[in-house]
């Protein structure tokens, strides 16, 4: 560990905060929610605070029987119980209110049992009101249109329009470094397009999202529209697999999308699986914003973030003008406890994780790459770290990182940069900085990515946007009312105006009569 890098070091809670820490857990429902009620009876599987250790709480260790029955039971209520688009607008809206209110009480649980710091989990509360009041506005985009009937050789005599409707049951898969507002943009337009949703939370983050069932439930979404499973032997496959869920919306890597797709057969399936991000730095770009943002985007949430910063390339002339102030930056930057508002870099999810991120940088290094600074592990914490001489076989290069590690390399030709940041299986998003705008549009014209933030990196999203990319990056669209329209299928509604020929010469006839 350099001397020069700050480290807040990791102190024990004050009796205030575990005892708020501990009533919050206390104050959750229950370890499962089926059948329109929460489930205690198998509480065993433990909820632990990467941090520390600490355990948390317990949540249920559920079977394939029970998904059969959290299915079944929203099925029925599907086929029996209408909720209009007006109830589930106003039901949207009332959870955004009762988030609000309870934004302390959410960011404590997100930042127990998760990676964040608990001002990142303070602004991911904030980013989930915005997704549910999003998801309540999205009413609109149920409403279609006529259909051009009077523009077709066919449409003679017709009229007709079409409207969209629920798919049926979605299936939400969701990960832990977003343990709240992934869930929100999953369930907020499932909801909206009137569907009913079966959750499967992280089993390293789960108390967040049976939180956030209780939340719903208490703004007035029925109880027959929901319903959440956390783990247990066999339990994902079962709920991808049951003939009642219509579609699967997956948050996670591109094995698991791939195990999913395999057992899930003929089913609709959303997917966002990561990125391998990468930045270009011009020649004329100013050097100071471009490394400040690349500080800010590769090591928020300690790198666990799809948008996170991996790869940088930079024109050689001001290679080593961003670079230091990169390492600068970095060294700037104090890791520790989650509850201290001065940490800006909390643990990884879990020791093994960090142990893994070890391994990678490890490997860089026997391959020739070198460490300016961080390169070093403490316990579930590893160092925010910048490398350069990083051969393109790596993993840190060539695999998603998931962890605080960014390498840069120069460029002469912008055509190479443009070819080196491509040359990956992943496309979300990236970053491209210049003075030149048109520089900057035919740079973003030749990256095969989902969206380029022009003097800005990879780490930019809006709730509202469409959020996906090309390749292994994913399938489909997440971004509220993008997501809206995934989740639902257009029907349309034809009238055959049948005999209209005949009436109007029969109104012909009675007018010339007159």
């Amino acid at each position: 560990m350099s001397s020069s890098t700050k480290v807040a070091q990791t102190r024990p809670e004050t009796g205030q905060e575990t005892a708020y820490r501990r009533a919050s857990i206390a104050a959750l429902p229950g370890g499962a929610f089926l059948e329109g009620r929460w489930e205690t009876a198998d509480r065993i599987l433990e909820v632990r605070d990467p941090e520390d250790g600490v355990l948390l709480g317990t949540v249920c260790s559920s079977t394939p029987q029970d998904v059969r029955r959290a299915v079944a039971y929203v099925y029925r209520h599907l086929q029996e119980g209408e909720w209009t688009l007006r109830e589930r607008r106003e039901a949207l809206d009332r959870a955004a209110v009762l988030l609000a209110d309870q934004a302390g009480w959410f960011a404590e649980i997100i930042a127990a049992e998760s990676s964040k710091t608990i001002t990142e989990a303070e602004r991911e509360v904030r980013r989930c009101i915005e997704t549910l009041r999003l998801s309540a506005g999205a009413s609109s985009e149920l409403t279609g249109e006529t259909l051009a009937f009077e523009d077709s050789i066919a449409g003679g005599n017709k009229i007709g329009w079409y409207n969209r409707k629920p798919v049926g049951i979605v299936a939400a898969i969701t990960p832990f470094n977003d343990p709240l507002n992934l869930v929100a943009h999953k369930l907020g337009p499932a909801l909206i397009g009137g569907n009913g949703v079966v959750l499967k939370p992280s089993g390293r983050t789960p108390l967040t999202g049976l939180a956030f069932i209780q939340l719903l439930l208490e703004a007035g979404v029925p109880a027959g529209r929901l319903a959440a499973v956390v783990s247990g032997p066999g339990v994902s496959e079962a709920i991808v697999t049951d003939p009642q869920v219509d579609l699967i919306s997956f948050t996670g890597g591109p094995k698991t999308a791939d195990r999913i797709a395999a057992a899930a057969g003929a089913k609709k399936i959303l997917s966002e699986l990561g990125g391998n991000n990468a930045t270009i730095v011009c020649a004329d770009a100013d050097a100071e914003a471009a490394a400040e943002a690349i500080v800010s985007g590769a090591f928020g949430v300690a790198g666990q973030n799809c948008l996170s910063v991996q790869r940088v390339y930079v024109h050689i002339s001001l290679f080593d003008d961003v670079l230091d102030k990169v390492v600068v930056g970095s060294r700037a930057l104090r890791v520790g406890a989650k509850l201290d508002r001065s940490t800006d870099v909390g643990p990884l999810i879990s020791e093994a994780e960090a142990r893994r991120v070890e391994e990678w940088v490890e490997e860089a290094k026997a391959l020739g790459a070198t460490v300016h600074v961080g390169g070093q592990r403490r316990g579930a914490f590893y160092q925010p770290t910048v490398l350069t001489d990083v051969p393109a076989d790596a993993l840190v290069i060539s695999e998603e990182v998931f962890g605080p590690v960014v390498s840069i390399m120069p460029f002469i030709q912008v055509s190479d940069a443009i070819r080196a940041a491509n040359d990956s299986d992943y496309g979300l998003q990236a970053g491209v900085f210049t003075e030149s705008i048109g520089l900057a549009l035919a740079i973003a014209e030749k990256l095969h990515v989902g969206a380029v933030v022009i003097n800005g990196t990879s780490d930019v999203r809006i709730d509202s946007m469409p959020f996906g990319g090309f390749k292994k990056s994913g399938v489909g669209r997440e971004g509220v009312k993008h997501a809206v329209r995934e989740m639902t299928e257009p029907k349309s509604t034809i009238i055959a105006l049948a005999g209209t020929a005949t009436h109007w010469q029969q109104l012909t006839s009675e007018r010339n009569e007159s």
